[in-house]
């Protein structure tokens, strides 16, 4: 529901990709995936930066450009900062990475699939061939808490391919943020005699499946995402002994591995070639990222790593406006403002 009537509105394009990247997933997710494209108003792409939007769990990038009640879409929000001056004219790319899981980390998995390598090597060519937009040192990445982690994770690993990241409430912290909620994941378990098979089979026969289940269906999927295991139902083992909730350190430590607040350091220099970096997270985060972000901007600090880092008064929950903050940041940046 757009804020003004006045913007020029912008034009909402479609197409699909068939991805070789995402055959044969564990999961059974289709390798198709549709890419929903905005292009503003009297431009049709061509020399424009290219913006990509990871979304959140449980969702998919069409979803944001659906209409919304109460508030805008990215297209109509876009249209509107762009005619207020605040944004420059680029084009949006959102891919469905939606997963059985419900949701997606944006990295290559043996069980989620290999959605790193969908993202950029077929993804942004089929994007930027079709448009001609974006190109080298004129890509940006943003997202929110899954969408976030999947844009910083992309802004460390591959600061070849972005060069402007925003990371709104993103995932980081990970003991604060999931270990703390093993316990939940072992009681809703124990439901199903203590197997992720049969957790899974009720939750798909659910005409309506709850909150706090699909809740438990996030930590299934981050362990999909970090530690996979092919021999095991649709890869997912946890890093907990399912009887004691006892930390099994092996495991633990793969999903360290892709903690961005803990391997930041790794990190330094492409972080530091980027042209844009903006953080940031309500200050009561009821998911604990907030922790995790302050711990990354102090490292970003000590490492020299130029960025914008804020905390607003807020939740994790219904926080899109914070994009009037960070798309003008990446947009400028995109084109040399």
């Amino acid at each position: 529901m757009r804020k003004t009537q006045d913007a020029p509105h912008g034009r909402v394009d479609s197409f699909t990709i068939d991805s070789r990247a995402l055959r044969g997933n564990l999961l059974g997710d289709p390798s198709e995936r549709q890419v929903d494209l905005y292009i503003p108003a009297g431009h049709d792409g061509r020399g424009l930066p290219l913006l990509v939007d990871l979304v959140g769990f449980t969702a998919g990038g069409p979803a944001h450009t659906n209409w919304k009640n109460f508030g805008e879409n990215v297209p109509e929000r876009a249209d509107r900062l762009i005619a207020e001056g605040k944004l420059p004219p680029v084009v949006i790319a959102f891919p469905d990475c939606f997963t059985r899981l419900g949701g997606n980390q944006y990295i290559n998995s043996t069980a989620m699939g290999r959605w790193e390598d969908f993202l950029i090597d077929e993804m942004l060519p089929a994007v930027e061939s079709r448009l001609g937009c974006g190109g080298q040192g004129r890509r940006g990445v943003f997202g929110k808490s899954s969408g976030g982690y999947g844009s910083i994770i992309h802004a460390m690993r591959h600061a070849d391919v972005w060069s402007a990241a925003a990371c709104h409430s993103g995932d980081m912290g990970f003991e604060l943020a999931y270990l703390i909620d093993m316990p939940n994941v072992l009681r809703a378990l124990a439901k199903h005699g203590g197997s992720i098979e049969r957790f899974m089979a009720a939750f798909e026969a659910s005409a309506k499946p709850n909150d706090s289940d699909i809740h438990i269906l996030m930590d299934l999927a981050m362990a999909a995402s970090y530690d996979p295991d092919p021999s095991q139902h649709l890869g997912i083992r946890l890093p907990v002994d399912l009887e004691t909730g006892e930390l099994i350190a092996e495991r633990w430590a793969n999903w360290l591995k892709w903690d961005p607040a803990l391997i930041v350091d790794q990190h330094a220099d492409g972080l530091r070639s980027l042209k844009a970096l903006y953080i940031d997270c309500g200050d009561i985060d009821q998911f604990n990222l907030v922790y995790g972000a302050r711990r990354l901007h102090r490292s970003l600090e000590r490492l020299g790593v130029a960025h914008r880092y804020e905390e607003f008064p807020d939740n994790h929950s219904s926080v899109d406006y914070r994009m009037d903050e960070s798309l003008p940041f990446l947009g400028e940046a995109l084109t040399g403002g």
